[in-house]
């Protein structure tokens, strides 16, 4: 049995909480930086790179709101332990991918496991931290090993990659993951939903489509053609998938996904605004690796290290953006990461921000400004004022939130730079002008990004004042009367 929950335990399950973040966070933020590498072993195009983060982040939006609900039913330590197992093997098999092909498919098996980490290590963090206050500041920290995996993911990606090969960077999740396994059946409190909910194979099946169909016709349609008949039909899938979804789920007493969830406006926030956040994060990654290593001809280790300042910023700033959460609300860390994302985005679309040293420490700077600020409003907002005995789903929402910001983000950039590449060789541009090209075809990628830096913004400041506050209140009482209902109904009989 787990020991007492003083205070200095709740402190080592928050760390042992963290150790899954961190494994699972320092491994795309390694993987970026492999990517040319990768791409050479493997001769693979833009798309296959893009699916060697895709196949990953595609099963993980799929797969998280499942896990956080089968967390809440069967036991949250349970499914946590699992996770940790899983992935762990995931990354052991992907450091041994023959071919690119292989490495998809490793990438989504590691990508079970993780569905299992992030969104049960939050419900875990909200049944122990149960102070609101307290929680905030759990949740900081929480996002600060966003920042630490962040500023050690390229140095350490680099370091590997160039002294040792790409495959090495798989490997350093095995002690930390059997690492955090032994913790976490040591000290980690077994916790349930007191009414945890059905399954709903249908509405997994709906997600998994949806998410599978969109993102295959974003990513394929460059080299197949927007029109083609496989890329429509996908699209027409997608829709179809999102229409069932948003019928069928209604009608179920215990759904997936409760569309209830969004009558909240901070929660339907936090959600456009974790899309929209993470969709510039994995662009931003995307486009900065290949263009740091394949235009600028830096090694790996090089590209890591310029990294470091966007990546330094997001350490500072991740707790210093819990605390003010704690202690005066989300909106001040919101419009601050709204701002400085959208004006990193703009000095790279709009002045060409990569081809100056000194103007690309300042968009990545800022870009890391606003990333650090962004994370904890999100989690916090997602959480605070649903009822405890479904934080399980409700952090599913927001972590799979994230995962299709950073599927998106990296299939629409991705996209749109694959199209302008194309287009420029087209047109008949010489392959000694490939550092202008890469230049042009990527600017449509930096506008997307400003975009998404405005969406942090402008949401930010409309669910995050007293009307916003009220419908939460509101949504908070329509789902908890359910439970008072019945527990009413069970003391009576």
């Amino acid at each position: 049995m787990p020991p007492p929950l003083t205070h200095r335990r709740r402190l080592l399950v928050l760390a042992i909480c963290c150790m899954s973040l961190l494994i699972v966070s320092l491994d795309n933020t390694v993987l970026n930086v492999a990517l040319p590498s990768m791409q050479k072993e493997f001769g693979a195009s833009v798309s296959g790179m893009q699916w060697t983060i895709d196949a990953y982040t595609l099963v993980l939006a799929s797969l998280l709101m499942l896990a956080g609900s089968t967390a809440d039913r069967i036991g949250r330590r349970r499914i946590f332990k699992a996770g940790l197992v899983i992935f762990t093997v995931g990354s052991v098999l992907c450091s041994v991918a023959p071919n690119l092909e292989s490495l998809i498919a490793f990438r989504m098996v590691q990508a079970v496991g993780g569905s299992m980490l992030n969104p049960v290590a939050m419900s875990i963090i909200t049944n122990t931290f149960t102070e609101p206050r307290e929680r905030a500041r759990a949740i900081g920290v929480w996002g600060g090993v966003v920042g630490i995996s962040m500023a050690a993911g390229p140095i350490v990606g680099g370091v590997l990659v160039d002294s040792v090969g790409w495959r090495s960077i798989f490997w350093i999740n095995l002690p930390v993951g059997l690492a955090a396994l032994l913790l976490t059946m040591r000290y980690v409190p077994e916790s349930r939903a007191p009414k945890p909910r059905r399954p709903d194979p249908v509405g997994q099946l709906l997600v998994m489509t949806l998410l599978g169909s969109l993102t295959y016709a974003i990513i394929e349609a460059p080299a197949a053609g927007w029109t083609s008949p496989v890329i429509v039909t996908f699209a027409l899938l997608a829709l179809a998938a999102l229409i069932g979804l948003i019928a069928y789920e209604p009608r179920r007493a215990e759904p997936l996904i409760d569309l209830r969830f969004f009558r909240s406006a901070p929660f339907s926030g936090a959600t456009v605004i974790a899309i929209s956040a993470f969709a510039s994060l994995g662009g931003f990654l995307f486009l900065s690796t290949l263009y740091l290593q394949n235009v600028r001809g830096l090694n790996a280790l090089g590209a890591g290290l310029w990294m470091l300042p966007m990546a330094a910023m997001t350490l500072v700033c991740a707790p210093i953006s819990g605390r003010i959460v704690g202690s005066r609300g989300p909106r001040i860390p919101l419009l601050v990461a709204g701002i400085a994302m959208t004006a990193s985005g703009v000095l790279f679309a709009a002045f060409e921000a990569e081809t100056s040293n000194m103007t690309r420490f300042i968009g990545y700077v800022l870009f890391g400004l606003g990333f650090g600020f962004v994370n904890a409003p999100i989690t916090n907002t997602a959480v605070s004022g649903m009822p405890r005995a479904q934080a399980g789903v409700a952090a599913a929402v927001a972590s799979t939130s994230r995962q299709i910001g950073q599927t998106l983000g990296v299939a629409v950039i991705g996209a749109v730079l694959a199209s302008g590449i194309a287009s420029g060789v087209a047109s008949g541009v010489g392959t000694s002008s490939y550092a202008t090209r890469f230049v042009d075809a990527s600017r449509g990628g930096w506008w997307i990004i400003v975009g998404c830096g405005l969406a942090v913004l402008l949401v930010g400041l409309l669910t995050s004042g007293r009307w916003a506050r009220a419908t939460a209140e509101r949504t908070a009482r329509c789902l908890e009367q359910p439970e008072i209902q019945q527990a009413t109904a069970g003391a009576k009989s």
